[in-house]
């Protein structure tokens, strides 16, 4: 796996991640909506972790700086 994101798209990524589970853990959201928001935390968590995205290789996409 060839890194395709930078610092700020990871950035950007936590903090929602973080926002969703907080959200969820209030009881903001919860039921079906809660748990699709806690899939995209994990899926966005997971992305930023291993600083790789597989929806911008398939767009074509690479917000890394190096290349």
């Amino acid at each position: 796996m060839k890194k395709n994101m930078g610092f700020a798209d990871r950035a950007i990524r936590l903090i929602i991640a973080a926002a969703l589970v907080l959200l969820y853990s209030r009881e903001v959201i919860s039921g079906t909506l809660g748990t699709i928001g806690l899939v995209f935390a994990g899926v966005f968590t997971l992305t930023s972790l291993v600083s790789f995205c597989p929806l911008y290789t398939l767009l074509g996409l690479n917000t890394s700086k190096k290349n």
